[in-house]
């Protein structure tokens, strides 16, 4: 990789219009680094991406080939690591921040499926469907009014987070019938409105919301931010759904609070490790919905984030100010680091 411009990516599976779009540009290369089996090769083709577009699944990706402070320094011409996802886990961006290394994810680009998804949790949970789809497979005897369940219509849902996703939650839930309150620090309160929320406070909306759907971000000020004490400010008999990133709730607290009868139920999509161990007491919950991080794992999703992430690794190439920047900080260092890169 002598010349040109230089993305990298792991052999991990990705939609294949990511390469045909990096390959209608002349001036780009791309190499594809085996992550098992052998790492000299790797490192080989590492040592000389511009861009490093990394997994972002942090239990399928090794953490050797986590864009961190020790793969930066083995990558001298490196100014950007773009994650293959809306989340960015395997990228330490402090790290990325204090090299002058841009760091760009694929915000949105899932985001209807997640929503959809959301919806499905919400809808399938409140009305006891899980429930009874399980009982009808080992069980005769019991009458409909055993599984009866409630309908959407005039409940509310406090969305955690209202950016792409949670704007879309909200959009899907007032076309349901159902009242929508908001919170999200990013977020002023005339907007929140304007997305179809009523702002509110975190405490406030755990108050008040039949269910709590969490679509923010994970980093160290929502790490464990619903625990036994958040759980406990829920309605007695309301319904808890994460399709945001493992961590933000503390599992052990959601299994204590359905184990008590304090809350009707839970939709899990996200977990600290993916997938759960098959004796996770929340897979053994029947009033548990849970799925394998796969809310946005749709074959319409896929497709769209790898052609936003091809498009946008393409556009800062060219020059482009991206438009999905995590570290916006970093511009003025990034520029010089760029340019060095290019010399």
């Amino acid at each position: 990789m002598a010349h040109g411009k230089h993305v990298v990516r792991s052999d991990l599976w990705l939609n294949p219009v990511f390469d045909a779009r990096l390959a209608r540009e002349k001036d780009i290369s791309l190499g594809v680094f085996p992550v098992r089996g052998n790492a000299a090769a790797a490192w080989e083709i590492l040592a000389g991406a511009n861009v490093y577009h990394v997994s972002a699944a942090k239990d399928e990706l090794p953490h050797e080939w986590f864009a961190t402070k020790e793969l930066i320094a083995r990558c001298p011409r490196l100014f950007c690591v773009s994650s293959s996802g809306a989340g960015y886990d395997t990228v330490d961006v402090p790290a990325c921040t204090a090299a002058g290394i841009a760091v760009v994810n694929q915000a949105g680009g899932n985001a209807d499926s997640v929503a959809e998804h959301t919806l499905a949790m919400l809808l399938s949970l409140s009305r006891h469907m899980l429930q009874c789809d399980r009982r009808m497979r080992r069980e005769t005897g019991f009458t409909r009014e055993d599984i009866m369940g409630h309908e959407a219509r005039g409940r509310t849902v406090g969305v955690v987070g209202i950016g792409n996703v949670g704007t879309r939650v909200a959009r899907l839930a007032r076309a349901f019938g159902m009242e929508v309150v908001g919170t999200d620090p990013y977020v002023d309160a005339a907007e929140i409105e304007r997305r179809g929320a009523r702002p509110v406070s975190l405490q406030q909306l755990l108050e008040q919301s039949d269910f709590v759907s969490l679509h923010c971000p994970r980093d160290a000020s929502t790490l464990k931010m619903i625990d036994d004490a958040a759980f406990a400010r829920m309605k007695k008999g309301a319904i808890f759904i994460s399709t945001a990133r493992g961590g933000i709730h503390d599992e052990s607290a959601l299994v204590r609070a359905l184990q008590s009868g304090h809350l009707a139920g839970a939709g899990v999509d996200v977990w600290d490790r993916e997938p759960p161990p098959l004796d996770h007491p929340l897979l053994a919950m029947d009033n548990v919905y849970c799925t394998f991080h796969n809310a946005g794992v749709t074959h319409e999703a896929r497709r769209n984030v790898a052609q936003i992430a091809a498009d946008q690794i393409v556009e800062l190439l060219g020059g482009a100010r991206p438009p999905r920047l995590v570290n916006p900080e970093v511009w003025p260092a990034y520029l010089e680091r760029r340019a060095r890169a290019l010399a």
